[in-house]
């Protein structure tokens, strides 16, 4: 091929495009991850720059295989309890802030070197939000350290993040030698105990923020129940034609027919002597509707966040940064009447919006309160692509099982660890046993693979081989050893920098995948072993503090904190440079710099 300016191929032009493509599309639209990829492959493989095989390397890879068994053995220790019965014997009653982060801290790290970061944080924001109510602190300053122990625990192991997995496969094939399991451990411990005193030193840079739900703390103040007389002159009139449904500063979110209950109220349904209306809003506008339509005023309100009824309960939720329902106006949109449930306030940033919540532009961020039945299924696919509910975690009995999901677990850390078993073999087998044990069921092993991650996975391998083979990670490697010098751990001080940097609005996965060929080749290009710059290449790129949109965990806790974007800034950036300091430095203790044979 002939070369074009800059010495680059148009076969490197091409992979470039491409690059700066997908992530301009990662960054400011909501196409789903794999989509992109898979978009992203297709084009380097259409325009030749990689044949058949090479696109679809990815899908063979072992890093990608490895990851999709570790998501059957994640579904069994979280079927059989291990995780709540970790929370619930070691978060304890702490005196102080330092010593209450440290018992938040650890454990999560310990969690995430084996398990899901998202599912370990998931499980632990509502339990958060709890615990820090009984220690009178706010949320807001427990929740960003949770976030940030997940992230710096996945780093302790391979198993624990996907981008070392994807480097630590990416090596082996370049190499032929395996990465052994524990080898980030030591400085991934290193970096966490830095991350815990960091948090600890900086709590004053952590926002006091009210938790978003104490809004609704006081739901009995705006949820109002009123009774038709026998007598009402408006009997037999339809709900739409009253003007009650929908007025200002409130809204009809249900009526009750006797036993039955009604909701969402559609707007053809007659008004009837002796029904029960439930309105939610500003309490005087809804005595002048009270006034205006010779309503009677009950004496209670049917429901409040501390008292529930067994025909109607009230649940929180919040709308993540992918939400499909940002910017949309709920009153415009088919989703009550789709879901069984009513929106009866919103509130953001810690304060509940006055206007009618059916008239509200919603934010990523917003807190939603909804009245539904028990009987709706809040965790179905469709509900969780929109919104995330935090108290929809479904607490597991402990018994026998979970003690064995976590022997079997402890079992294919051993076997890996001392290379009895390489990880892909070890990992199926505690899966196999997972199964075999009942631990969890077929359909819920199949339910928790995550098929959207693996092909993201996948694509980000296809990637990497498409900048190597192009030359592009050897031209960025000589560009870097041009500006640097040949010193190396000012290379590795600046590559590390920059994927900290680009890790913080892309996937870890992808920063890894982006990032292993540059490294590799700096490291070749000095005449040094690779592996230690690998090692802190892979600390880097799941070290990202500094904005809510550089983890999927720090976007779990956004909402729940009360989070404003520049909060994750003000310690985040300190703390970047923090942990790369630290990385840098045990690495470089742990794993000396060999010189190439």
């Amino acid at each position: 091929m002939n070369e074009l300016f800059l010495g680059f191929s148009l076969n490197a032009w091409i992979t470039i495009v491409t690059v700066l493509t997908m992530f301009t599309v990662l960054l400011f639209t909501k196409l789903r991850s794999d989509v992109v990829f898979l978009g992203a492959i297709a084009v380097l493989f259409i325009t030749g720059v990689l044949d058949a095989k090479e696109a679809f390397s990815g899908f063979s890879s072992t890093s990608v295989v490895v990851i999709g068994v570790l998501f059957v053995v994640v579904a069994g220790l979280t079927h059989t309890g291990v995780l709540q019965w970790i929370v619930k014997h070691l978060l304890g009653q702490p005196r102080s802030y330092a010593n209450a982060v440290v018992r938040l801290m650890l454990p999560v790290a310990a969690l995430s070197s084996f398990l899901s970061n998202t599912t370990v944080v998931a499980m632990f924001v509502g339990i958060v939000k709890m615990w820090s109510k009984r220690l009178g602190i706010s949320p807001s300053k427990l929740l960003i350290p949770l976030s940030y122990a997940s992230g710096m625990g996945g780093v302790c192991t391979l198993i624990g993040t996907p981008p070392n997995l994807i480097i630590s496969g990416l090596y082996a094939d370049k190499t032929g030698e395996t990465m052994n399991v524990l080898a980030t451990t030591i400085p991934g411990l290193f970096c966490l105990c830095v991350g815990v005193l960091s948090v600890i030193a900086l709590r004053r840079l952590l926002p006091d923020r009210k938790a978003p739900e104490t809004a609704f703390e006081n739901a009995s103040e705006f949820t109002v129940e009123m009774l038709v007389p026998a007598d009402n002159p408006h009997i037999g009139k339809r709900i739409a034609d009253l003007g009650v449904k929908e007025f200002r500063g409130g809204r009809l979110i249900e009526i009750i027919h006797y036993d039955e209950v009604i909701s969402p109220v559609p707007d053809d349904e007659p008004l009837l002597g002796g029904d029960r209306l439930i309105f939610a809003g500003q309490i005087d506008e809804i005595l002048d509707l009270e006034k205006q339509h010779g309503f009677v005023n009950a004496d209670h309100p049917v429901f409040s966040t501390a008292e529930v009824s067994t025909d109607r309960q009230l649940r929180t939720a919040y709308i993540p940064f992918s939400s499909p329902l940002i910017h949309k106006v709920m009153g415009q949109t088919t989703f009550e009447k789709d879901n069984n449930m009513v929106l009866v306030a919103v509130a953001r940033q810690g304060k509940r919006l006055e206007q009618s919540p059916h008239e509200v532009k919603l934010h990523a961020g917003d807190t939603l309160l909804f009245a539904c039945s028990p009987r709706v299924n809040i965790q179905t696919e469709q509900l969780s692509s929109q919104l995330q509910f935090f108290d929809s975690e479904q607490v597991s009995n402990t018994g026998w099982k979970t003690f064995l999901s976590a022997a079997v677990m402890i079992a294919m850390v051993t076997l890996s660890a001392l290379k009895i078993l390489p990880l892909l073999q070890s990992a199926m087998l505690a899966a196999a046993a997972m199964l075999l044990f009942r631990c969890c069921k077929p359909e819920h092993a199949m339910k928790a693979i995550n098929w959207e991650i693996l092909m993201v996975f996948a694509g980000s391998v296809v990637l990497g081989l498409a900048i190597q083979k192009t030359g592009i990670a050897e031209w960025l490697a000589y560009g870097i050893l041009d500006v640097c010098g040949t010193n190396p751990i000012v290379v590795m001080t600046a590559i590390c920098l920059v994927a900290t940097f680009i890790t913080e609005f892309i996937s870890n996965t992808a920063a890894g995948a982006m990032f292993f060929p540059i490294m590799y080749q700096a490291a070749i290009q000095l005449g040094y072993e690779p592996y230690p710059f690998l090692i802190a290449l892979m600390i880097s790129v799941s070290s990202s503090f500094a904005t809510p949109i550089g983890s999927p965990t720090h976007m779990l806790v956004y909402a729940p904190g009360g989070y404003r974007f520049s909060d994750f800034m003000r310690i985040g950036l300190l703390m970047n440079l923090i942990i790369l300091a630290a990385n840098i430095f045990i690495v470089n203790v742990i794993y000396p710099l060999t010189p190439l044979l």
